[in-house]
């Protein structure tokens, strides 16, 4: 076992190099066409992600319609050992104005492990006074609310959905828009300053 540890050191040192360097980057402003490039690119992922989720349960969409308003974020994890870390990003929509808010996603993934995952996380709100919520203050999900939520799942149009509080919902699918149940521990969304 020390040994597998001791093999370690060099990876866990250069994927921490790999951040620090990502992390520099990401600090310099972005010009106006990076600003819409990128814009461009997490409503494409946004659009993806619900086209497949629609293929894999044709219920979702009217569900999703209905509502006052959703979220789509994708969600890249890497977990080394006993821990890992997953950001991603995302985009809220309000069904009646169309407005569009950009958003950031931020996880912890403890427990033994070794490699990345992608998810997409799909939210549904179902009243006004929910979506607004979620776009002016974010969301934090705690471990003990998401374990709350994996026994709370709902039916019909939302199936496969977990309620995450009152008038909220979420699905949790694979790339393909299968939904994986839920594996979210402890998240926040926050609102992306830079796209916004």
């Amino acid at each position: 076992m020390k040994e597998k540890i001791l093999r370690m050191g060099p990876i866990m040192s250069m994927v921490l190099s790999l951040a620090l360097v990502l992390s520099a980057c990401s600090t310099a402003p972005m010009s106006k066409s990076e600003k819409e490039e990128k814009r461009d690119s997490v409503r494409a992922m946004a659009s993806k992600t619900l086209a497949n989720l629609e293929k894999k349960n044709p219920e979702a969409r009217t569900a999703i319609a209905d509502a006052a308003g959703y979220a789509v974020f994708s969600d890249i994890g890497l977990k080394i050992i006993y821990m890992g870390t997953a950001k991603g990003g995302g985009i809220a929509v309000d069904n009646k104005t169309k407005q569009e808010t950009f958003m950031k996603m931020f996880e912890l993934m403890p427990g033994l492990g070794l490699g990345a995952e992608k998810y997409h996380v799909v939210f549904v709100f179902e009243t006004p006074e929910a979506f607004h919520s979620f776009v002016t203050t974010g969301r934090e999900l705690g471990a003990n609310a998401m374990a709350a939520a994996k026994n709370e799942t709902k039916g019909g149009a939302l199936a496969g959905a977990v309620t995450i509080s009152k008038d909220v919902y979420m699905f949790q699918v694979d790339t393909e828009g299968a939904i994986v149940g839920v594996s979210i521990t402890g998240a926040k969304f926050y609102k992306d300053k830079e796209l916004n």
